[in-house]
């Protein structure tokens, strides 16, 4: 059940029965939660399986696949529990094998594009695709017009290429060559949030431990709901900030995240433990 309008990527509730799917449908349109976004509500089959997301530049006819990621968007850990705007990602994903992701762009973006152009749209920009990758074949959840956070935190750091001349070229329809160039190495991206997101969350707590979480090999700390105040930096969203890890594999970059995790600390602060877990333990690792 979807809130059909702008809800911060909060506006999608997943429902195993009837009974859950009219408590969501109340939620939206009888006591407003979500505000005008949820004044009209799409109902859709409640697709199983993982879910990554691809990313790709788009301009005209031209498209170029970013690598692709997983997201995990439910704020418990397993994957339960309310859905979020992203409590942490990581990049590659090895769910997606080469002849997967050819079918994804030659059966989902391909044709989008195409559909755009049939109204008159040359899109000129990033198009964003959930995938639930499900027994029957990858299937949409949504497309979005811009970049998806938390996978550009990890996506961009293995970017081996000047972003702002991709963006340039992308704006003038003139993507000339076949692909983008990628770091051999793995980003994991681990969210901390503040206490009562993805509700209304408590802000105004003082966040220490950045600087030390910096300067361990690998990781990347980037703000996302913090201020400046007096000197002092403090939470001023539900997410707050996005520790990255960069490694050789998927486990080392998870180990370099979780260790800049451990090294920053606000009151309220929470974050899932099990970023990636169930791929390292598919991948037995």
């Amino acid at each position: 059940v979807k809130a059909s309008g702008l809800a911060a990527g909060k506006g999608a509730v997943v429902c195993d029965t009837p009974e859950e799917a009219l408590e969501a449908a109340e939620r939206m349109m009888v006591r407003r939660e979500f505000g005008d976004a949820g004044s009209t509500i799409l109902i859709e089959e409640k697709l199983t399986g993982q879910e990554v997301s691809v990313l790709a530049i788009v301009a005209g006819r031209s498209i170029w696949l970013m690598d692709p990621c997983q997201d995990h968007k439910q704020v418990g850990e397993g994957d339960s529990g309310r859905n979020t705007g992203g409590m942490g990602a990581y990049c590659p994903t090895p769910l997606l094998d080469a002849a997967t992701l050819d079918g994804i762009q030659r059966e989902i973006l391909v044709p989008t594009a195409d559909a755009l152009r049939r109204e008159g749209i040359e899109y000129r920009g990033v198009l964003y695709a959930g995938l639930m990758l499900t027994p029957g074949g990858p299937k949409v959840l949504e497309f979005n017009c811009r970049l998806g956070d938390p996978e550009t935190q990890a996506t961009f750091l293995r970017l081996d290429d000047n972003f702002a001349e991709i963006a340039r070229d992308a704006s003038e329809g003139a993507l000339e060559t076949k692909s983008l160039n990628w770091r051999k190495e793995a980003v994991a991206c681990v969210v901390l949030a503040a206490e009562g997101y993805p509700g209304s969350a408590r802000k105004g707590d003082e966040i220490t431990g950045i600087d030390e979480a910096m300067a361990l090999s690998g990781v990347t700390v980037y703000h996302a709901g913090t201020r400046l105040e007096e000197d002092r930096l403090t939470t001023s969203g539900g997410r707050v900030l996005s520790v990255c890890g960069r490694g050789p594999t998927l486990s080392d970059a998870l180990e370099a995240a979780y260790g800049g995790v451990s090294k920053i600390s606000f009151d309220g602060m929470w974050y899932r433990s099990d970023i990636g877990r169930d791929t390292l333990t598919k991948l037995g690792t």
